[in-house]
């Protein structure tokens, strides 16, 4: 082109090369990262999320947090991204993910420095995660996973987050149960246990009912308000007068005219109320409005009928009580039908529920939160989420393994020693995989109050001993080095796998990455 610059990009495009994108990209990785770093652990600190529009969320959650954040950089997104794969994948383990991924940028970040090609440092990252998880499949407990355990797993991952050490235990066993109803011949069911939440009285209080809680109030006054050995119906039809599918108009002349008319309504809506009574149906929980006609002769028929119901909670009513979702409630077949023992009307301060309980119902469970504010029974309501996952995973899988950074500092170990027989600068890259997941116990001690360089080297002489096995646990105001295990401190061994697995993806793409190029 006779020496004069060629120019394919337009007048408002960004470009960062080299260096300087790998450190622009690598600092918003660490910086995403060290925001959740606090809230790792048992004794981490909660953060006070506020939007534009006032609203405040109040959690030490991982994924809440980062999701909340309004970040923009997009090598911080993929941070993000690793926080909610977890959450997708697994339900817990979102901050150490995060905290994980901001380790192995950071000390990519020094290889960088030391002239360590990134491809080197990817390579070397890949083969030390593929040590990592041997490493964790090594350290799985031996124990069977039974009911005792579960309650661990459930206690272990809910320590911390605002649930109080007595009302943990108490939630814990309410995880379990629900679980185990949930669990079939080949899994479990996880989208058979709900959490319902509710403000008022104390988390203590929260309970599992067995069956379906929904927000629903009777379409009349007159209406019962308790049903026993119930037959349910669940309809998405019309419980208003019949309209017909083309535009009319009727002249009305006098008076006896427009009675008729009316009459012919209320007896169109009579008979359908009388077909649903005599259909049997005890319950009708309608995803549509009914008329205040209808409303009054359901009630009349000792009918109790809910209106406006949510579309999916019609049909998971329907599914739950081994019915079927209907669009005719004046037509209606014996297999559309379901059951439950019990159909209750039960009223908490200005909030009315609707219980639908046991028979066919009991498959699917409802955790009921009960919490002093509705910043308390969200925040429960992530700790019972997260719970609940993390049981399902240790069921499915049926492995576990310590908590309390014992798997970590073992997994360290592990990388660090196979990390002597890698030739060239691969070698480097795995020694700084080590320190990375290393951190996470250090965190773990920072966080709980101990000093994190005395914890760490007590933590890695713990450990060497033979049979020894030790973590970082809350004790007092303070931590202590103990066995994990002994202290009922335990994770999903699916749990550490995916955390690894997820942040070394994350780390790398972000390392590979040397020009970002951002257009208007």
């Amino acid at each position: 082109m006779g020496g004069r610059p060629m120019f394919i990009l337009g007048e408002d495009t960004q470009r960062t090369q080299g260096e300087d994108a790998q450190a622009s990209n690598i600092s918003a990785g660490k910086a995403v990262s060290e925001s959740v770093r606090t809230t790792l652990g048992p004794r981490g600190m909660d953060k006070m999320l506020v939007t534009d529009s006032g609203d405040v969320t109040i959690t030490n959650d991982g994924a809440t947090i980062l999701e909340t954040m309004d970040i923009e950089h997009p090598a911080a997104q993929m941070i993000v991204e690793v926080a909610e794969t977890q959450e997708e994948e697994i339900g817990d383990g979102t901050t150490t993910a995060a905290v994980l991924a901001g380790e192995l940028l950071a000390k990519a970040e020094d290889l960088l420095e030391q002239d360590v090609h990134p491809t080197t440092i990817v390579e070397g990252y890949a083969q030390a995660r593929d040590i990592a998880i041997d490493g964790i499949d090594d350290l799985t407990l031996e124990a069977d996973v039974d009911d005792d355990v579960l309650r661990q797993v459930a206690e272990s991952s809910m320590t911390g987050k605002g649930t109080g050490d007595v009302t943990t235990e108490r939630l814990a066993e309410v995880v379990v149960d629900a679980i185990r109803h949930a669990e079939r011949e080949d899994d479990v069911a996880r989208g058979d246990v709900r959490v319902h939440t509710q403000v008022g009285s104390s988390s203590s209080a929260t309970e599992l009912v067995e069956g379906i809680v929904e927000d629903a109030e009777p379409a009349h006054k007159n209406m019962p308000t308790t049903v026993e050995d119930a037959t349910v119906l669940a309809t998405d039809g019309s419980f208003g007068v019949r309209e017909t599918e083309v535009d009319a108009e009727y002249t009305v002349d006098d008076v006896e005219q427009l009675t008729a008319a009316m009459d012919a309504e209320d007896r169109q809506l009579r008979e359908l109320a009388d077909a649903i009574a005599d259909a049997g149906v005890d319950v009708v929980f309608s995803h549509s409005s009914i008329d205040d006609r209808t409303a009054a002769y359901l009630a009349d028929r000792d009918v109790l009928a809910f209106e406006d119901v949510d579309d999916d909670m019609t049909s998971a009513i329907a599914r739950a009580t081994g019915g079927k979702r209907t669009s005719k409630p004046d037509d209606v077949e014996d297999d559309e039908l379901g059951h439950a023992d019990s159909v209750s009307v039960e009223k908490y301060g200005d909030d009315t529920f609707a219980f639908v309980e046991g028979g066919a119902a009991a498959e699917a469970v409802t955790v009921f939160v009960r919490g002093g504010t509705d910043h308390v029974v969200d925040e429960l309501e992530r700790a019972l989420e997260d719970a609940l996952d993390v049981v399902t995973a240790a069921v499915d899988t049926g492995s576990v393994v310590p908590g309390a950074g014992a798997t970590e500092i073992n997994v360290a170990a592990l990388v660090r020693d196979e990390a002597a027989g890698i030739e060239g600068r691969k070698q480097l890259a795995v020694e700084a995989f080590a320190d990375a997941v290393e951190t996470l116990p250090r965190t773990l001690a920072e966080n709980t109050g101990m000093d994190p360089i005395d914890a760490l080297v007590d933590l890695r002489a713990a450990n060497d001993d033979e049979q020894g096995r030790a973590g970082i646990i809350s004790s007092g105001e303070t931590g202590e080095i103990a066995d994990p295990v002994e202290a009922g401190v335990i994770d999903p061994a699916a749990v550490k796998r995916e955390a690894v697995e997820s942040a070394t993806e994350s780390a790398t793409m972000i390392v590979r990455i040397d020009d970002v190029i951002a257009a208007e």
